[in-house]
């Protein structure tokens, strides 16, 4: 059975990152790491709408070469968990909670929900643990 773990926005751009290479190595690392039949990685639909924002404004991949390494990524067999109202208001009262800003609560509850066990991020404290979902810093 496969450990299903939940990759952040962050570390999915750190991919496609040249001006940062050390941490484009380590992304590159982690997603090798995962592609193992040890792992499933999942992403949201609200990662894959910032990663497709971020590539391309912040990057400047062209919009069409975003889309295409997006979908690649998840034809590669990435799970892609989607974001309906009852993740949107247990994130809210995760807000209320636990004090995390609005989109950090909802990767934390699209985590849970795609019954994950780990959630790689940069944004959130490393060694953080939400019920089940242990957050670590893979450029930590």
């Amino acid at each position: 059975m496969s450990t299903r773990v939940f990759v952040d926005t962050n570390v999915l751009v750190y991919l496609f990152d040249s001006r940062v290479p050390a941490r484009q190595r380590r992304a590159a690392e982690l997603f090798e790491q995962l592609g193992t039949e040890e792992y499933l990685p999942v992403l949201s639909t609200q990662v894959l709408q910032e990663a497709f924002v971020a590539l391309t404004r912040k990057l400047s991949v062209e919009p069409k070469e975003a889309l295409g390494a997006l979908r690649q990524l998840e034809e590669s067999g990435i799970a892609v968990q989607t974001l309906g109202v009852p993740i949107v208001w247990a994130a809210a009262a995760r807000v209320v909670r636990d004090k995390l800003s609005f989109w950090d609560a909802l990767i934390v509850e699209a985590a849970l929900e795609a019954d994950c066990t780990r959630l790689y991020s940069e944004d959130l404290q490393s060694g953080r643990v939400f019920g089940r979902l242990t957050v670590v810093n893979p450029f930590a």
